[in-house]
């Protein structure tokens, strides 16, 4: 168990300094098989697995197993075909167990519906930062198709967009049984199923298994910007379901105005609905979150501990878990070291090492993926309008992110003069406390740069 423990603490530790497509591709399906002499053995399912993360992130697992293991001096990879098969323990480690486990069996997949029944109503968090969308999430339950359609959710990574939806389409079977077909699919599972319809000339089977239900639940519209084909065919399922009073929901880590290359007609599909947001939670929020996290695993920390994550993890859900594993383990395995200093030391580590696999040109790339704008025009001498907040944000982020000094990034931002630089950091630095629009804009941008690699 001890190996388990350990590896399920990196696990947590990487899901936060990786982006998460990243994680679930070449991390999720790795296991800690060995580990005697300073030397850690961890299986992959293949080849190619093996491979990638050996070149791209040996350093990253050796950095982090030492973080909690300071005798570790190697990591080998090796490959286990049948590691997908291997069921998960039933606990993590004793701190972590659930007050009452789960059998495999409950974790499972819906076949049917594609839904998780670990997300539930009753686990999800309310507060300010995502009232709004719950309220509409409840209302749509009591009167389906008729309330609130198409109901869209918008918000930053992590913020809980994907457990609310499909706690939605849980609630929905729970209440109507199998009066109402419910099915949750991503935007890729969506796109994936389109091409296989065309490739096998099963378009019409396509058409009639979706246009069947009476709930779609879509996650991450965004990714089929641009994608022609997927696109069409999603606006034909929708005005079906939407004109048959069926009830569709949509999530998003942007609003529809502004999801690049969307066509016009989905957008104003879209826009004719219920569109709310999730915004980032606040102290009060992040505390209840932590609350309800430690309680799920049945177990406890300091009120003093909790105030120190609370106040200093601000980003998003999945990086306050990925901390609270990292303390659940040490408070069990070094009780006697374990204190506020410690805590504090551990916090810290992870947030700075995150912060500092950014570059430059990752900030400067993400503020100008957001705004749709060319980094050429970011960086350029032009004054044009639609340019000067984005720069400004531009120069903030390099200022608070990278603690670049202000001749350099003067220079990195069109050659201009540093009290220019100045000028934009404080002007910025200024209204984010007193403009939200401008707060959620940054932290938006924030997790652009940090999923970018």
């Amino acid at each position: 168990m001890q190996e388990q423990e350990l590896w399920q603490s990196v696990l947590g530790d990487l899901e936060v300094q990786i982006s998460r497509p990243n994680f679930l591709t070449w991390l999720k399906n790795s296991r800690l098989i060995d580990s005697k002499e300073g030397v850690v053995v961890v299986a992959l399912p293949n080849n190619f697995a093996k491979e990638w993360v050996e070149n791209k992130y040996n350093k990253l697992i050796l950095g982090s197993l030492r973080t909690f293991n300071e005798t570790i001096k190697r990591v080998e990879f090796i490959v286990e075909g049948s590691l997908i098969k291997i069921p998960k323990p039933k606990k993590l480690i004793p701190s972590l167990s659930l007050e009452k486990q789960l059998t495999f069996s409950e974790l499972k997949i819906d076949p049917q519906t594609n839904l998780n029944p670990r997300y539930t109503l009753n686990s999800f968090v309310v507060g300010s930062a995502n009232e709004l969308a719950y309220a509409a999430g409840q209302a749509i339950i009591e009167k389906i198709g008729h309330r609130y359609n198409p109901l869209f959710v918008y918000g930053g990574t992590g913020l809980g967009k994907t457990h609310l939806i499909q706690a939605v389409g849980n609630e929905i079977k729970n209440v109507y049984k199998d009066g109402v077909r419910v099915k949750y699919v991503s935007s890729e599972k969506f796109t994936n199923d389109v091409v296989w319809a065309i490739r096998n000339k099963r378009m019409d089977d396509l058409k009639n298994n979706y246009r069947q239900l009476d709930v779609l639940i879509v996650d991450d519209i965004q990714f089929i910007g641009g994608k022609e084909k997927t696109e069409e065919e999603f606006f034909h399922i929708f005005n079906t379901l939407y004109q048959d009073n069926k009830q569709v929901v949509i999530s998003s880590d942007r609003p529809p105005k502004a999801i690049p290359i969307l066509e016009e007609r989905l957008r104003s599909r879209f826009e004719g609905g219920m569109i709310t947001d999730i915004t980032y939670p606040d102290y009060e929020m992040r505390f209840a979150i932590i609350k309800t996290k430690l309680q799920e695993r049945n177990c406890a920390l300091p009120d003093e501990v909790i105030d120190i994550v609370a106040k200093k993890v601000q980003r998003n859900v999945r990086e306050i878990e990925g901390i609270l594993n990292k303390l659940i383990f040490y408070q069990s395995t070094y009780s006697n070291n374990f204190n506020f200093k410690a805590v504090e030391k551990i916090i810290n580590e992870t947030v700075d090492r995150v912060a500092s696999n950014v570059n430059p040109n990752q900030v400067i790339k993400a503020v100008a993926s957001f705004f749709e704008i060319s980094p050429t025009d970011l960086i350029g001498r032009g004054r044009k309008k639609e340019i000067v907040e984005p720069r400004q944000i531009a120069i903030y982020l390099l200022r608070d992110m990278l603690k670049m000094s202000y001749p350099y990034i003067a220079e990195k931002i069109g050659k201009r003069d540093h009290t220019t630089a100045i000028y934009a950091y404080e002007k910025i630095n200024n209204s984010i406390d007193k403009d939200p629009n401008l707060n959620q804009k940054i932290l938006m941008i924030k997790e652009l740069v940090y999923k970018s690699e």
